[in-house]
C-alpha cells in the first residue's frame, strides 16, 4: 500500500521563517514574496513526491526481480505461492502508480474509478486486493488513501453483486 510522510516539518518551517522575515523587512513587498515562497514550497513538495515515486518503483522492481529482496517487504500469507506474491508486488506497483496519478491531479476520482473497474477484471488484481485488506485496515481512516480504499472496496462489491457481464457499466463512479 502507499504511505506518505509529511515533509512540511522540514520545508514548512523554513518557509514560515522566511515569510515572517519578509514581512518584517518590507510589509509592502511581503505579499509578492509570500506568493513566491509558497510557490517554491509547492515546487519542493512536488519534487519530493516525484522522487518518492521513483524510489518506490525502483525498490519494488528490485523486489520483483530478486525473490531474496522481496522477502524484506513481503507481508502476504506465506501459503500463497512465491510467484503469485511477486505478482502482488507488481499489482501494488500499478495501484500505487494510479493512486499517485490521482494525487497529482492527472486523474480525477471518476477517471480513477473507471480505470480500476477495468483492473478488477483481472483475477490476480482481485486476489491482490483481498490479500492487502489487513494493510488497508491499518491506514488512518481520514487519509486520502483510506478514502480511496473504501471507494475501491465499494467498486469490488458492486462488481461482485452485478447481474451483468457488462462490467464497464457496473457501479456509480464518484464525482469530485
Amino acid at each position: 500500500m502507499v504511505t506518505r510522510k509529511s515533509i512540511t516539518g522540514r520545508f514548512g518551517s523554513v518557509a514560515a521563517g522566511m515569510l515572517a522575515a519578509a514581512r518584517q523587512r518590507r510589509p509592502d513587498r511581503a505579499r509578492p514574496t509570500e506568493r513566491r515562497l509558497l510557490l517554491e514550497e509547492s515546487a519542493m513538495r512536488r519534487e519530493a513526491l516525484r522522487h518518492q515515486q521513483r524510489m518506490h518503483w525502483e525498490l519494488l522492481t528490485r523486489a520483483i526481480d530478486d525473490p531474496s529482496l522481496a522477502e524484506v517487504i513481503d507481508t502476504y500469507d506465506k501459503s500463497i505461492p512465491a510467484a503469485r506474491r511477486r505478482q502482488f508486488l507488481y499489482a501494488n506497483a500499478w495501484y500505487t502508480y494510479l493512486y499517485h496519478c490521482h494525487r497529482a491531479g492527472l486523474l480525477d476520482r471518476e477517471e480513477l474509478y473507471r480505470i480500476l473497474r477495468e483492473f478488477f477484471q483481472s483475477p490476480v488484481f482481485r486476489e491482490y486486493w483481498d490479500a492487502t485488506e489487513h494493510m488497508r485496515a491499518s491506514l488512518n481512516e481520514a487519509s486520502e488513501e483510506a478514502r480511496l480504499g473504501r471507494m475501491v472496496d465499494g467498486l469490488v462489491q458492486d462488481l461482485d453483486e452485478a447481474d451483468t457481464d457488462e462490467w464497464w457499466v457496473v457501479g456509480t463512479p464518484p464525482t469530485d
